[in-house]
């Protein structure tokens, strides 16, 4: 502890003697998507939620910052840290405490891996539905923090919809453990929400009641080809009128992703010349049947001009190979590339994307660029990525002016700078885009009241 600063040797008695990380161990540890070094003085990696109150207690008194981590896998740098924080892991934090298979609930803490619940709930034929590419690392409490979405919104909604119970430590270490474990509660505030998003700025999520489902008995999964954007938002309304509630998930890929990933696999499904393209899956309870009604609606599609050319997967394999296309990226990852996370009316996309190009181009010349993502959640990712004469320039202006094409036009159509990955660092700047003085004004005034002196996640959001 010699390295410490000696305001943060005391916290090392608030936890066991594998609690707290400092020197090479803290060197050694990574910093998150973006982020380049890991400036804490300390990482803190309690075991129990009287652990978290008492670190919060004795950083609140002494005006400590607190930036909690999860899985690390958040792209906007809401884990950034500084010299002087701590960093409040809860890692360790890791037990599936219950499952109630009558009520469906599961209670966890929030240092879960979101794959580990998923694996422990099949043994109980019951889903935990939140899924997303980041399932093997991701962490509950995370998810929580970040309203989490993923692949299956459109069906289950985000992780805001998933939540029946929340236990919290506030700034000064108050536990507000509000445990509801009932899908109807309506005695006053439903105050869970009030840390669902808020990316621990106002208090740190230690525990969770999750609603379950009945596992799915079946899956059956589709890619399409379609020359027209009207075509897109056709077939969705048509799938899912035709699958009767049980669509899932509808992530479309525009050409500059598809044809550009499945360069880089190695492998395009159904050939590169459709302007979109788009993942259809339906979840159900009778195999036979459902891949029936799954391929009879996709004929229909076809037969009202709702879809060019289709693959419908035949196993689970192909069901890998045809989610493998809009799941991989890393065919983005090997040179600069700027991430984004937006969301708009459906009806405004095309518009907005082809605004967007020009402005890329213009802006930007020489850049490539991908547009993909949950459409039928209003839910678009854009990923830009440099060419090698951008690389030699000053990457933090450049930043600046793809950050300015992708999110100013959002402004005059109602969209949003964030749609599931929230606002931390990177979209700071950009939050009045999308919310009014009035609405930043309350998010202030409850920063305020809930941690006077500053202290969790100090910086982020406003």
């Amino acid at each position: 502890m010699a390295a410490l600063p000696e305001l943060m040797r005391p916290l090392a008695n608030l936890v066991d003697e594998n609690g707290m990380l400092s020197g090479d161990d803290l060197a050694s540890r990574e910093p998150g998507w973006f982020i380049d070094k890991l400036r804490a003085d300390a990482v803190l990696r309690p075991t129990a939620t009287e652990q978290v109150a008492a670190i919060l207690t004795y950083c609140n008194k002494h005006a400590i910052g607190v930036v909690p981590q999860g899985g690390m896998t958040g792209l906007v740098r809401a884990t950034e840290t500084e010299a002087g924080n701590i960093v409040l892991s809860l890692e360790r934090m890791n037990r599936i405490e219950n499952i109630d298979i009558v009520g469906r609930t599961a209670r966890v803490e929030a240092g879960v891996i979101l794959q580990a619940l998923q694996e422990k709930l099949a043994g109980y034929d019951l889903a935990f539905p939140l899924d997303l590419g980041a399932r093997g690392s991701c962490q509950l409490g995370g998810n929580a923090s970040t309203n989490a979405g993923g692949l299956r919104v459109v069906r289950y909604g985000m992780m805001r919809h998933l939540v029946l119970g929340i236990e919290a430590v506030l700034a000064d270490g108050t536990v507000v453990s509000s445990m509801n474990e009932m899908l109807k509660n309506n005695t006053g505030y439903d105050l869970k929400q009030l840390f669902i998003g808020s990316e621990g700025t106002l208090g740190i999520i230690t525990r969770l009641v999750l609603r379950l489902y009945e596992a799915p008995k079946s899956r059956s999964t589709a890619l399409v080809g379609v020359s027209r954007f009207e075509q897109v938002t056709g077939l969705l309304k048509h799938m899912d009128s035709a699958l009767a509630g049980q669509l899932s998930a509808f992530e479309v890929m525009w050409n500059s992703f598809y044809a550009f990933n499945t360069r880089f696999l190695g492998d395009a499904p159904l050939g590169t010349n459709y302007p979109w393209y788009a993942v259809v899956e339906s979840l159900g309870g009778s195999p036979a049947r459902d891949q029936a009604q799954f391929e009879a609606a996709l004929e229909s599609a076809l037969e009202a001009g709702l879809v060019d050319d289709a693959i419908v997967a035949k196993s689970d394999a192909d069901a890998k190979r045809l989610w493998r296309v809009r799941e991989s990226i890393e065919s983005m990852m090997g040179r600069p590339a700027f991430v984004y996370d937006v969301s708009l009316p459906i009806v405004r996309m095309e518009a907005y994307i082809r605004e967007l190009e020009k402005r890329l181009a213009r802006e930007l010349p020489g850049c490539e660029y991908g547009t993909f993502g949950h459409l039928a959640d209003g839910n678009l990712h854009v990923v830009v990525l440099l060419d090698r004469n951008q690389q030699g320039g000053d990457l933090a202006e450049l930043h600046v002016v793809s950050d300015r094409a992708v999110y100013e036009p959002l402004a005059a159509i109602g969209g949003s700078v964030s749609a599931e990955h929230g606002v931390g660092l990177e979209k700071k700047p950009y939050l009045p885009l999308s919310r009014s003085p009035a609405e930043l004004a309350l998010m202030k005034r409850l920063k305020q009241l809930l941690d006077p002196n500053g202290i969790l996640n100090p910086g982020k959001i406003f």
